[in-house]
């Protein structure tokens, strides 16, 4: 049975930090890029970060202008998302999710480009 399971959200204040992490079981971890998506109430679920099989590549949405990091350790089956600076523009819930068809390349910018997919953990910046 599949699992993408997130932790580490919760309330921050602007300018702070969370670092949120996506254990994952059932697949071949290793075999999969993984990326990160956020969706705001009534809005699109948009695009975060993605990285590849190895970390060797990462791609951000152009939003973050440097403030997230996404990272992966493959002998824990678990992705990261380094949250920094954030503001309260950044208040959503934050999912991951696993991408076969890009694990060399890392994953795409579109949902539907995922396999497999997590429930979301909520995030919340104060002003």
């Amino acid at each position: 049975q599949v699992q993408l399971v997130e932790s580490g959200g919760g309330l921050v204040q602007a300018g702070g930090s969370l670092r949120l992490s996506c254990a994952a079981s059932g697949f071949v971890f290793r075999n999969y890029a993984m990326g990160w998506f956020r969706q705001a109430p009534g809005k699109d679920r948009d695009f975060v970060a993605a990285i590849n099989w190895n970390g060797g590549s990462t791609n951000y949405a152009g939003f973050l202008k440097g403030r997230f990091t996404i990272s992966r350790d493959n002998a824990k089956n678990t992705v990261y998302l380094q949250m920094n600076s954030l503001k309260p523009e950044d208040t959503a819930v934050y999912y991951c999710a696993a991408d076969r068809g890009r694990w060399a390349t890392g994953g795409g910018e579109a949902p539907l480009e995922y396999d497999y997919w997590g429930q979301g953990t909520q995030v919340t910046v104060s002003s």
